[in-house]
């Protein structure tokens, strides 16, 4: 098979196009023909091996996995014997989580990794859906505990997150406010939010406004200054952690103590891969309540240009691989 190979850490460019051998599924998985794939922020962080500490888990010299990526949908092509939920043919969606290995034509999932794709969705939308799909459903459902009425504030809202956490949260029936650059209001506006901030313009964590819910796609702000902007008994959510000293610093000993003191919560988190929540994630797809966002879409072939133009900052949205 080919694949997106990565065997030093290193700019884009350290990506090669070459033939790889076909992976093996164990009893416990599935095989999967790749029909597309999408980028994700971790995939540059562990393709350069930057900030150092993330090469504690992925490899101390060199990259443990040598081909990247999470996300994927395709068709099965081969299931192992104790594999009892996907047979031959079936379209799915998924993400391998940290391991990687989704740039590939093929590759092999478990069924907890794993959801069937609806009828009628691509597989390049449905690709673009699982890790910031989670992390946008956890982050409002599960640590912001969102309900119907609720002002809710995007904070990051035109990445892949970002997006679709503005569409979890109208489906949720909350009144929306989208933070962003000038050249994404647009966007924000077609996708639901309510309201939109040009955050080049007024800065929300001082404007007097005061939200029930933030979720924070990027955590641009102190930790101090989202407390300004939420209401009484608010919950501020920082998706994905903070790498900076300044971040880690916050969230482990500020933020108990402000949650403790303040009547507002505050806390940050790494979405987990759940089976369940790829279902539901699924089920949105299906019905037209989340429609993936995508910015551009490159060949397997171009996946380190697709790697250095996400690492840009200035995706709306998701960036996919299709694969010929």
């Amino acid at each position: 098979m080919k694949a997106a190979f990565c065997d030093q850490y290193g700019p884009p460019d350290a990506l090669e196009f070459r033939e790889m051998p076909k992976p093996e599924p164990t009893d416990s998985q599935v095989l999967i023909r790749v029909h597309a794939a999408s980028l994700n922020v971790l995939d540059y962080i562990i393709m350069r091996g930057k900030p150092f500490f993330v090469r504690l888990f992925f490899g101390l010299l060199k990259p443990k996995r040598e081909i990247l990526g999470s996300d994927f949908a395709g068709e099965v092509e081969a299931v192992g014997g104790k594999v009892t939920q996907f047979h031959t043919g079936d379209d799915v969606f998924g993400a391998k989580g940290f391991a990687g290995s989704a740039f590939a034509e093929y590759v092999c999932a478990s069924e907890e990794e794993l959801a069937l794709k609806p009828a009628g969705i691509s597989y390049e939308d449905a690709a673009c859906v699982p890790v910031a799909g989670l992390t946008a459903l956890q982050g409002l459902r599960d640590h912001g505990r969102i309900r119907a009425g609720q002002r809710v504030l995007v904070d990051g809202a035109s990445g892949g997150v970002g997006t679709f956490a503005i569409e979890i949260a109208k489906a949720f029936g909350t009144e929306v406010t989208a933070v962003c650059s000038t050249r994404n209001l647009a966007t924000a506006r077609s996708i639901g939010a309510d309201h939109v901030i040009d955050y080049t313009r007024d800065d929300f964590t001082r404007n007097g406004q005061r939200y029930d819910l933030i979720l924070a796609a990027n955590a641009r702000h102190s930790i101090f200054a989202y407390m300004r902007a939420l209401g009484r008994g608010g919950v501020l959510v920082k998706a994905g952690g903070n790498p900076t000293l300044q971040g880690a610093f916050e969230d482990l000993l500020i933020a108990p103590i402000l949650s403790r003191m303040s009547g507002k919560k505050v806390c940050s988190f790494i979405a987990k891969l759940k089976q369940k929540d790829l279902i539901c994630l699924a089920g949105f797809l299906e019905d037209g309540r989340i429609v993936p966002v995508i910015d551009r879409r490159y060949s397997l072939r171009d996946a380190a240009a697709a790697i250095a133009y996400l690492e840009e900052g200035h995706a709306q949205g998701k960036v996919a691989l299709f694969f010929e």
